[in-house]
């Protein structure tokens, strides 16, 4: 079972994600991205689904024409986890 990060991981994991916001209440990260239009938002879920499917590891998001809001938690740790930073990584590689 995948555990929940200690607060030294989660402080040194959050500090090498400076795009991605602590929602404490959930014990999540988010981030959004805004594109120039739909094509390329639903481009960049296609990617981040393929990198999810990957990493067995399933974000919950939302899409609004050209907009993609991103939370990651695990569900099955209770919080967040190593794979939240892995797959907040991944997602970062692909908008640099």
């Amino acid at each position: 079972m995948t555990e929940q990060l200690s607060e030294a991981e989660r402080v040194e994991a959050l500090d090498g994600l400076p795009d991605w916001d602590n929602d404490e209440a959930r014990d999540a990260i988010v981030r959004g991205f805004t594109f120039d239009n739909f094509s390329q938002a639903f481009g960049f879920m296609t990617q981040v689904a393929l990198i999810a499917e990957k990493l067995d590891h399933h974000p919950e998001w939302s899409n609004m024409w050209n907009r993609v809001e991103i939370v990651l938690t695990t569900h099955d740790a209770g919080g967040l986890s190593g794979r939240d930073i892995e797959m907040a990584q991944a997602i970062d590689a692909l908008v640099e």
